[in-house]
């Protein structure tokens, strides 16, 4: 071999070692459940300061060559042991991002949250396969929830990457689920004062529904830190809302986008009631499932849609009679798409 192709390929060897060597990994206090690590990676200063994400994992003792990354949604950090296992339990190594600003990699100082473009989460993203790939997987079965669909999908739209085989969507925030007249006036109103005044704040409203049916101390089955997923959804930003924007203007003039199989998994209904009621225990109480349903199929030539009778916003929080057969759909369907 001449001796240019000897160091180049050390040199890549060693580009490959030295990160995984230097990367130090930590029991994950935050899922009280054994076999979850986390790791803190340092990213770039934004408008706001000193920036991080973090990577949380937990490894299939006989792994295939197939890693997961989910992302989370607004509001939100990782938390869901449940559906890890049942990957990990498939030979799936599991792995989950906290994005800047959520979760684990909120700073000191730092507005929950915020955002100015969705794209910001792309580094993010990049960061987690990155790991992903030090940790000796070459294909990636990329997980969105709620604003995390909206990451996803935005991201394999315009910077996929090529270890990124196949995409889930649960319950994907693709449209906003408002009045038409505030969709039509109210939101570009909001986005055209976000041009000035950004950190201008905007209210989401006072109920709780979707929380009560989530925690275990009102009419759910989890428990989980409520100073990181909050009990009230907070209030946002012109920034946030012109960035939410933004982006779903630029899939829905994407024309089928996304090059790899989407699955995309929805309730069967919504409940549009601010304050909890008995079907918010069985519907979607976040967002319009016909706008998930009519934006979703419009996002790649190959989409297999799965509505799901009694699902919650978070389809894999629901009862477990409603995500059993879910599990049991989507990886009959990863076995059946993957290449």
């Amino acid at each position: 071999m001449p001796k240019f192709k000897i160091v180049l390929s050390l040199t890549l060897l060693l580009c490959a070692v030295i990160p995984a060597l230097g990367r130090t990994w930590q029991p994950d206090t935050l899922i009280h459940a054994p076999g979850f690590q986390y790791t803190v990676i340092n990213q770039p200063a934004d408008y706001a300061g000193p920036v991080i994400s973090t990577v949380i994992r937990k490894q299939a003792p006989r792994p295939s060559d197939v890693a997961v990354l989910y992302v989370h949604g607004f509001n939100d950090y990782f938390f869901q042991s449940e559906e890890a296992d049942n990957f990990v339990d498939q030979g799936y190594s599991f792995y989950a991002v906290d994005l800047r600003k959520y979760g684990r990699s909120i700073l000191p100082g730092q507005k929950m949250f915020q955002v100015r473009n969705i794209r910001e989460y792309f580094q993010d993203i990049d960061s987690a396969l990155s790991v992903i790939t030090e940790d000796g997987y070459s294909k990636v079965i990329l997980m969105g929830h709620s604003t995390g669909g909206l990451t996803t999908s935005l991201y394999m739209a315009v910077k996929p990457s090529p270890m990124v085989r196949q995409l889930i969507l649960n319950s994907p925030f693709l449209d906003w689920n408002l009045s038409k007249f505030n969709e039509n006036f109210g939101v570009p109103a909001v986005c055209t004062l976000a041009t000035f005044a950004p950190d201008f704040r905007i209210s989401q409203g006072g109920g709780n529904a979707y929380a009560q049916s989530l925690l275990k101390k009102y009419h759910g089955r989890w428990n989980y830190d409520t100073s990181l997923k909050l009990e009230h959804s907070p209030d946002v930003d012109a920034g946030w809302i012109n960035a939410i924007n933004t982006a779903q203007h630029t899939l829905h003039a994407m024309m089928f986008p996304i090059g790899v199989p989407i699955l995309l998994i929805h309730s069967a209904r919504s409940v549009n009631s601010p304050d909890w009621i008995p079907e918010s225990d069985s519907a979607d109480c976040v967002l319009d499932v016909q706008d998930i349903n009519r934006d979703g199929a419009m996002l790649g030539s190959e989409v297999t849609i799965f509505t799901v009778n009694g699902g919650l916003h978070d389809i894999f929080l629901s009862a477990p009679q409603v995500t059993k057969p879910v599990y049991d759909l989507m990886f009959d369907w990863i076995k059946l798409k993957m290449w």
